[in-house]
């Protein structure tokens, strides 16, 4: 009876390992910010490593994964988002991953702007992509010690449509 499990048990994480080893990192995250003040929607890029600024907010862009075309489509990216108030010093309001497919599931909570990650674009050639496990974070503009994207686990793009899996 054991035997039975275990490969019943392979047969159904294999899906898992397969998708996730096939997602591939990206060198710029596309982003759409709305200003709730004035209701404008502004469609931008973050390049990882490189801070950028939207209204008073700077975000700094850690990793982008994206799906290849024969999956379902998703795009994850690791933000971290500072606001910079005139006057005050800067303060994190957001150090997470975000989802294409779910931008609610975690959200950039600010009472004058919102964020969303649309899509991931570039590419990273195969000699510039994170060895499994490795931090590539150097110079300037990394982020302190313990801030650094932990690795993305197999299932968790898996997350928005996980329930659909499970009925």
């Amino acid at each position: 009876m054991k035997p039975a499990v275990g490969l019943l048990l392979a047969l159904l994480l294999a899906p898992v390992a397969a998708r996730a080893a096939a997602e591939e990192p990206y060198a710029v995250v596309v982003l759409q910010g709305l200003d709730k003040i004035t209701a404008r929607i502004s469609t931008f890029t973050a390049p990882i490593d490189r801070t950028v600024r939207f209204g008073t907010l700077e975000i700094t862009a850690r990793a982008c994964y994206k799906t290849p075309p024969v999956e379902p489509p998703e795009s994850a990216a690791f933000l971290q988002i500072d606001a910079v108030d005139p006057g005050r010093p800067g303060e994190r309001v957001f150090s997470g991953w975000m989802f294409a497919s779910s931008p609610s599931l975690s959200a950039l909570e600010h009472p004058v702007y919102d964020v969303w990650v649309l899509d991931c674009e570039e590419p990273l050639p195969a000699e510039e992509r994170p060895s499994e496990g490795a931090a590539s974070e150097s110079g300037p503009d990394a982020p302190a010690s313990g801030t650094a994207p932990a690795p993305l686990p197999p299932d968790l793009l898996l997350l928005p449509n996980a329930a659909k899996a499970n009925e």
